[in-house]
């Protein structure tokens, strides 16, 4: 069966360790962190005693720490692209690849459109510096850095699959790589996602998937058909982590997640 990780910001009303326990409860196998929920003002200076605490609660419960996603949320301010701001961001990346480590997370999944639009010449080159720190930062701690293609509508840097491919090659970190979020190839991409799984897991640049409908509910919620998806990752044998990550919770939190689970779990079933 694939391995699922409940993105937890979806659960973030509750304390963690209700997070870790009802993530459990539903059948999820990890959690997959966004730094922000944990420390609204600078995760990555988290206290080592509460790195260690998170930590426990979540293998304690049964749902380890898989990743981070969504990291520059906080501190606000954060740009990979600002000529003034690229530096103490960076310092924040860094600072966000050893929480990861110390919380026993393997990756760390590089989203946040609003910190890496692309303004004026020369912002591309630094976006591309700030992944390569961050990634060989990543390497050096045995964790993979990964790059996630977002859809026009929410940037305008790594807005394709094929676009952050490529910059994944021409920066040429071994701990960096790139994923698919359903959502954005749906809401960006030429061809269906199925397709796009076939074309690009052999190329081993794939270390990471997002399960969400285009219209950002979680999967089963939407148009989109999760079926041939499920089967497209089964048939390249896909062993990483499928991050369940919806936008839009209906009825709630919990009721997304909840659902998301079951849906994708019978989906496993029938095949």
């Amino acid at each position: 069966m694939m391995r699922l990780a409940l993105c937890n910001e979806v659960l973030r009303e509750l304390a963690f360790p209700a997070q870790a326990g009802l993530a459990a409860k539903l059948g999820y196998d990890a959690l997959e962190v966004a730094p922000f929920t944990l420390d609204a003002e600078a995760p990555h200076r988290l206290p080592a005693a509460r790195r260690a605490e998170l930590r426990r609660i979540a293998e304690d419960a049964g749902v380890p720490i898989s990743g981070l996603h969504w990291l520059l949320v906080a501190p606000s301010g954060l740009s990979i692209t600002d000529a003034s701001r690229q530096a103490a961001t960076v310092d924040v990346m860094r600072g966000l690849v050893d929480l990861a480590a110390d919380l026993g997370a393997r990756y760390l999944i590089h989203g946040s459109p609003a910190q890496r639009r692309v303004e004026v010449p020369g912002d591309g080159i630094r976006a591309e510096e700030a992944i390569a720190a961050a990634a060989r930062h990543a390497g050096a701690a045995g964790l993979t850095y990964v790059l996630e293609p977002l859809d026009p509508g929410q940037t305008n840097w790594a807005a394709s699959l094929a676009e952050a491919a490529a910059i994944v090659m021409r920066i040429g970190e071994p701990a960096l790589r790139t994923m698919l979020d359903v959502s954005a190839a749906g809401n960006g991409e030429a061809e269906d996602v199925p397709a796009l799984l076939h074309g690009w897991l052999p190329t081993g640049l794939i270390a990471h998937i997002h399960l969400n409908d285009r219209n950002r509910r979680a999967p089963g919620q939407g148009s989109d058909r999760f079926a041939p998806i499920l089967a497209a990752l089964r048939e390249e044998g896909y062993a990483g982590f499928c991050g369940v990550e919806p936008f839009d919770y209906v009825p709630d939190g919990p009721g997304a997640a909840a659902f998301a689970i079951g849906y994708l779990r019978g989906l496993e079933e029938a095949a």
